[in-house]
């Protein structure tokens, strides 16, 4: 890359730094404000925040790379994810909204589950907290994934410093701002991510002559891609549409709910949110499609699908440009790993650190201990990182589930089920986060294969998860009576606030 692209990068990482710094003078005085930025969060970056956290690398990368890979395949995935965001903003986030409020002001999940069944032992928030900060190290994990692979292959840097550069920033502006520079840095990073998806496959499909030239080469290149899409079997369809259900229980998103100003700016976030993630992921798709027929008919060479859009930022546009594109790929990562690593530090705070002190804590303390959570569970995440043979995908893929189903029937449950109990709640963690684990690591079929080369392991993970929170909630002796109040009032509380 020339100097005008490390120019345009330079510009990318003071502005970042820069907003961080903004928001540490504006929101960090209590742990509200650096957890969740006081509930004040406007509908606009609370939508581009929840999309740019949600979709992370692996929307510039592992999506397009999907695409070059599997052609029309990967397309399921992306209607499945449409799906499960659209009915996240449905179902979850204006009860949700409420409801933490009203659960003694909850500041992060675990906490409003503790809270919402009475649960005083702590067990389920200590529980919750504990699969939160491993999963997302994993996550976090391949973001860096992410990031190792764009210096390496952009900057000829090696992919061990590759990581160090992109944790450095990452963790700078997350340290100082908490949520709100998270959250801000998110709604920059969303518009830069918008911009770069329509850009990139638009002038790279720009060097065909016509569409039918385009449809010809990728055809060419991939024998039945066209029919690749009729192909697919039941349980790959299932798999693929499955996806959408992770979306109920990923912390990192849920939280924006918790989070936004109101629950009439919900629907002005929705709006907003599924029309951007609309564009960006037919971008997505578009790059890998375009890059199948770009590579047959020029002959570019593509060692590693999952670079494909970069490949493109650097062959097709003016070194200026094409380090806006890089920044892109920075800012996909970097809105997620900043999401990820406040939501650990928060869980680490909150959730275990106040738990076991078991004794009133100063604010300022406490924001303190969330910036050493911050550095902590990075550091973890960096040395997960090093083996650059990981793909961005199946990392991403496996922490999704391990959400999906630990948290996301939950989620719905707590929302929906007026009797839900803390056994149940505990139960239903437990059995959705070990099914998945099971699903991915047991080497149960022929030749060392796990169950997820048969089926996605957020399928299994959400059902059981599911049937156990329903059963045992059956069993179980009825929550308290303030437990159940409380739900009832939660539930007057949204009807009078959307009326």
């Amino acid at each position: 890359m020339q100097i005008e692209g490390y120019i345009s990068l330079a510009i990318y990482f003071l502005a970042m730094l820069g907003i961080g710094l903004f928001a540490y003078r504006q929101s960090t005085s209590d742990i509200s404000g650096y957890i969740l930025g006081g509930r004040q969060v406007s509908p606009q970056v609370t939508a581009l925040s929840a999309g740019a956290s949600d979709m992370s690398g692996w929307m510039l990368m592992g999506l397009p790379g999907a695409m070059y890979l599997t052609g029309f395949d990967a397309m399921y995935i992306a209607i499945g994810l449409l799906a499960g965001a659209l009915a996240n903003y449905l179902l979850v986030a204006p009860k949700l909204r409420v409801y933490t409020e009203m659960a003694d002001d909850s500041l992060t999940v675990p906490e409003f589950f503790a809270k919402r069944f009475g649960d005083a032992s702590a067990t389920v928030r200590m529980v919750s907290a504990a699969i939160i900060v491993m999963f997302f190290t994993l996550y976090t994990s391949a973001g860096l994934v992410a990031g190792g692979k764009l210096f390496e292959s952009a900057f000829s840097v090696q992919y061990q410093w590759g990581l160090i550069i992109t944790l450095g920033v990452v963790v700078s502006y997350t340290l100082l701002g908490g949520f709100l520079a998270v959250s801000m840095t998110d709604f920059v990073q969303g518009c830069i991510m918008f911009v770069a998806l329509i850009l990139v496959p638009v002038v790279a499909f720009t060097e065909f002559d016509s569409l039918s030239q385009m449809n010809a080469a990728a055809g060419e290149s991939v024998p039945g891609l066209f029919e690749s899409w009729e192909a697919i079997s039941i349980v790959g369809l299932l798999s693929s549409l499955a996806w959408g259900l992770g979306y109920f229980g990923q912390p990192h998103i849920i939280v924006r709910f918790m989070a936004i100003r109101s629950v009439k700016a919900v629907s002005t976030a929705r709006n907003i949110g599924m029309s951007w993630m609309l564009v960006t992921i037919i971008g997505a798709l578009g790059t890998g499609f375009v890059g199948i027929a770009y590579a047959n008919q020029f002959g570019l060479q593509v060692d590693d699908p999952e670079t494909i859009f970069i490949l493109f930022s650097q062959l097709l546009f003016h070194p200026l440009i094409s380090g806006f594109l890089m920044a892109a790929i920075l800012a996909a990562i970097m809105s997620t790993i900043s999401s990820q690593l406040l939501v650990s530090a928060s869980s680490l705070t909150e959730d275990i650190y106040r738990v076991v002190s078991n004794k009133e804590v100063d604010e300022k303390k406490t924001v303190t201990i969330g910036r050493f959570g911050v550095a902590g569970v990075a550091v973890v995440a960096l040395l997960l990182a090093m083996d650059s043979s990981n793909t961005i995908l199946s990392l991403v893929s496996n922490a999704w589930a391990g959400f999906g189903a630990a948290f996301g029937p939950l989620v719905l449950f707590s929302l929906y089920k007026k009797n839900l109990t803390h056994k149940a709640a505990l139960a239903g963690i437990i059995s959705g986060a070990v099914t998945v684990l099971v699903w991915i690591y047991a080497p149960v079929l022929a030749d060392g294969q796990t169950l997820s080369s048969v089926i996605y392991e957020i399928v299994p993970g959400f059902i059981v998860s599911s049937v156990t929170l329903w059963l045992v909630s059956a069993w179980d002796r009825s929550p308290s009576q303030d437990v159940q109040a409380t739900f009832t009032q939660a539930t007057e509380e949204l009807a009078n606030q959307q009326a």
